[in-house]
């Protein structure tokens, strides 16, 4: 019998500083956003005290534009944690899936530099 395993979502590595909050808590962590998928992404940070089930709000900037999502902490390890998105509405997921789109273009973009480069050089 085959069992219902689910297949992970597509994660996209990146280096995001990011700054979050737990719901209760008063003062901000940092840490960095070191791999994301549309479900959630995986935090490294200093910050200790984080405990699975912990409730958090992470802020971060792209293109100028300051942009905060929720999410819960899942697992945690000596060097973060992995934290599962809770949106709350679809603009929550269109935060997350034009963050992946911004990666990814920019990828694209310097994959297209580096190819012309290696054109002139060869």
């Amino acid at each position: 019998m085959k069992e219902n395993v689910k297949k992970p979502a597509k994660r996209l590595p990146l280096v995001l500083k990011v700054e979050f909050r737990k719901s209760y808590a008063r003062q901000d962590g940092k840490g960095t956003l070191k791999n994301i998928s549309l479900t959630g992404a995986f935090l490294e940070t200093q910050i200790t005290d984080l405990a699975p089930s912990d409730k958090l709000l992470i802020t971060f900037q792209v293109s100028e534009r300051v942009r905060k999502m929720t999410g819960t902490v899942v697992w945690k390890n000596q060097h973060g944690c992995g934290i599962k998105f809770q949106p709350f509405n679809k603009r929550d997921t269109q935060i997350v899936d034009d963050l992946m789109y911004f990666i990814e273009s920019k990828r694209e973009c310097r994959r297209e530099v580096l190819n012309s480069i290696l054109k002139q050089v060869s």
